[in-house]
């Protein structure tokens, strides 16, 4: 049976109240049946995140650039490590509860050695399911690969962005 958003929403409420919770130093996400799932951070991953949030702030448009943003999903809670937001996006977004239902425009994952091609293919697709425009990927080296439907040569929302951190 298929989790609906609402479920998904719910669950994640019932996360974010949890005191035993707070404060953890991973990332959080959940899976299709609620279940947390821990991601421990290396500093490289910290420093990469900041690098990322720093870059789009001089090359993106006017927006938001919050870290592990959390989106509602069939599949689940995901957060991209780096999100960029429109202003006009992040009303719209806003409207439809928290976690978000309608993604980032942009989601930005910061690749580790633990991450495999089918579950980085799985979160580009719940991504884009749920509204994102582009995903980025940046690998170990700090290159950056820009995906929407195929793999693009540069960005289309933020064009000048470098394809290297």
């Amino acid at each position: 049976m298929s989790t609906t958003l609402a479920i998904v929403q719910e669950r994640w409420a019932e996360l974010v109240r949890d005191p035993a919770l707070q404060d953890l130093p991973y990332k959080v996400e959940t899976n299709e049946r609620g279940q947390i799932l821990l991601s421990p951070h290396s500093n490289r991953h910290s420093f990469l995140q900041d690098k990322i949030q720093q870059v789009l702030r001089r090359h993106a448009p006017e927006g938001s650039t919050p870290p592990e943003f959390a989106v509602a999903t069939p599949k689940g809670v995901k957060s991209p490590d780096v999100a960029w937001i429109s202003p006009e996006r992040r009303q719209e977004m806003e409207a439809t509860g928290d976690p978000t239902t309608l993604a980032p425009e942009i989601c930005v994952d910061v690749l580790s050695e633990s991450n495999t091609a089918e579950e980085m293919n799985e979160k580009r697709a719940l991504y884009r399911e749920a509204g994102a425009r582009e995903i980025w990927l940046v690998e170990l080296d700090g290159r950056i690969r820009f995906l929407s439907n195929d793999e693009q040569e540069q960005s289309q929302l933020a064009p000048d962005m470098p394809d290297h951190l």
